[in-house]
């Protein structure tokens, strides 16, 4: 091949690069465009104090003063897979929807909402509580930080940072206790397990809180996913993908970015305009998800638990510290909680 040739196919490859990174980074913003959902009269939100917001909330079966510790997630799953069979069913499956950085008082756009997996679960028989992260229960000091790598921690080990050693972003959680997506297909609970992800925080980086969970599973042939993808949409085609299969994951766990990265970007809460069309967008990929699951050739004979949760609520445009704002976060089931 003559060398202008070579030159002229490598620049061609280096625009096609190029356009892809930027062309997505440019679609991903615009899934934050506030006038995208105008139409459900976002625009007149009337604001009030977070603690009378979440007064309001009557959607939820219990009281922000009754909130469950977010570590009840591990049990709600683990209690799942324990339990026999209904009638019908042949298998058990489990997936995780996780709204990373959705604050509680965000629920209360649900009554306006076009398209919301919250308001479906709700309304088909589920079930939603308040829940909260930081260790222990608000007003009294919290014990770990209201941040990702902590909270996610907590639900898939069922204990708070000072037992798992983790107690903020940046910290690789040592390999023992495991989390469920170990655990479970150790133990013979399920054939296989994955996580599903954008943020490189995770299991991306050397100071990744799962890193050494990936390595192991690795190393040691365990049937468990890890797998990260540059943006929300990305994860949905993982996610997508891993449930057309015939014999897909027995349990997904998987993050969206879009309330955590507008809260950083513009503001935490539903005073927000941008905030609030992330939350949407949120809700629109969690009901894609959801009709996804729905639309299995074998959904009808399969035990389905689907649960939608979030690991802190947020400040300002931060998390990770003390206040009511960021520590009550909420658990949405397709079945029975309390």
């Amino acid at each position: 091949m003559k060398k202008s040739t070579k030159t002229v196919l490598c620049v061609l490859a280096a625009v096609l690069v190029i356009g892809g990174v930027v062309g997505g980074y440019v679609g991903w913003q615009l899934t934050y465009h506030p006038s995208k959902w105008m139409a459900e009269s976002d625009g007149t939100f009337t604001e009030m104090p977070f603690e009378a917001s979440l007064d309001e909330l009557t959607m939820l079966s219990n009281s922000w003063e009754e909130a469950l510790p977010q570590t009840e997630i591990y049990d709600l799953i683990q209690d799942h897979f324990a339990s026999p069979l209904p009638a019908g069913k042949t298998a058990k499956k489990a997936i995780v929807i996780g709204y990373d950085g959705c604050r509680a008082d965000t629920l209360r756009l649900l009554p306006t909402a076009r398209r919301s997996a919250i308001n479906y679960l709700l309304e088909n028989g589920g079930q939603g509580v308040f829940s909260y992260c930081g260790g222990v229960m608000y007003p009294a000091e919290n014990t770990q930080a209201t941040s990702t790598a902590p909270g996610w921690c907590s639900m898939l080990i069922g204990a708070w940072a000072q037992e798992i050693g983790v107690n903020d972003n940046g910290q690789p959680k040592p390999l023992e206790p495991k989390t469920l997506l170990l655990s479970l297909v150790e133990d013979g609970t399920v054939e296989k397990s994955a996580f599903y992800v954008s943020w490189d925080g995770h299991f991306s980086k050397k100071d990744a809180t799962y890193i050494n969970e990936k390595n192991y599973a690795k190393d040691n042939g365990v049937n468990a996913t890890f797998r990260r993808a540059l943006f929300d949409p990305g994860t949905k085609f993982n996610i997508f993908s891993d449930l057309r299969k015939e014999n897909c994951s027995d349990f997904i766990f998987l993050t969206l970015e879009y309330t955590d990265h507008e809260g950083h970007n513009s503001g935490f809460g539903p005073q927000n305009i941008r905030y609030i069309s992330a939350f949407r967008n949120a809700e629109d990929a969690g009901m894609d998800i959801i009709e996804a699951v729905e639309a299995r050739k074998t959904y009808d004979t399969e035990d389905w638990l689907i649960l939608i949760t979030t690991d802190h609520g947020g400040s300002g445009t931060g998390h990770g510290g003390p206040s009511f704002e960021e520590r009550m976060t909420f658990i949405i089931s397709n079945k029975t909680i309390l």
